[in-house]
């Protein structure tokens, strides 16, 4: 998983490191993919006009956060610190649900029964909860998408939420 989602060696904390790879392991393996299975797995099933895995929008949507992070941090020196362990770790893992919410039918990604319940900010929240991912990066993955519209976001979670959103429709996605 390291060279699926290599920005995963920028995260400081070794133990966040090794959780953030473990549940994309477990997501993977709960969702009867292999990790060969990641780069073609589209990140979306809403359409779009361009549909890229979601191997490559997790690693844009993390990169997209990040550079808004040092900008900002550069811009407001004192008035916003951004803990890029959490950033990191919760951009890695925003989507991590997907492979649980997605299934791939007769040649065809569908929601899954899983996904036709939960979607995947609750699902890939409660997982990352399970393993022991941290708070801050559970309340990241739950509130990045719609979901969160009703809750505070952490500064790392309104950078990730429009990260997120930036990529989609910047890719002519709509919600």
């Amino acid at each position: 998983m390291n060279k699926v989602f290599p920005l995963v060696e920028k995260i400081r904390d070794t133990r966040l490191k090794g959780l953030t790879i473990k549940c994309w392991e477990e997501a993977t393996r709960r969702g009867g993919w292999k990790k060969e299975d990641l780069d073609n797995i589209p990140f979306t099933l809403l359409p779009a006009k361009h549909m890229v895995s979601i191997v490559v929008h997790t690693n844009a949507v993390t990169n997209s956060a990040i550079a808004m992070g040092e900008v900002m941090e550069k811009a407001y020196p004192g008035a916003i610190k951004v803990d890029m362990d959490i950033l990191i770790s919760g951009g890695i893992l925003h989507d991590v649900g997907k492979v649980l919410e997605y299934a791939l039918e007769n040649g065809v990604y569908v929601k899954s029964r899983t996904g036709k319940l939960i979607r995947h900010p609750v699902s890939g929240a409660a997982l990352a909860w399970e393993l022991g991912l941290p708070e801050e990066v559970v309340h990241v993955i739950a509130g990045h998408s719609f979901e969160g519209d009703r809750t505070p976001r952490s500064v790392e979670g309104i950078l990730i939420h429009h990260a997120d959103f930036t990529n989609f429709e910047a890719l002519g996605g709509k919600a």
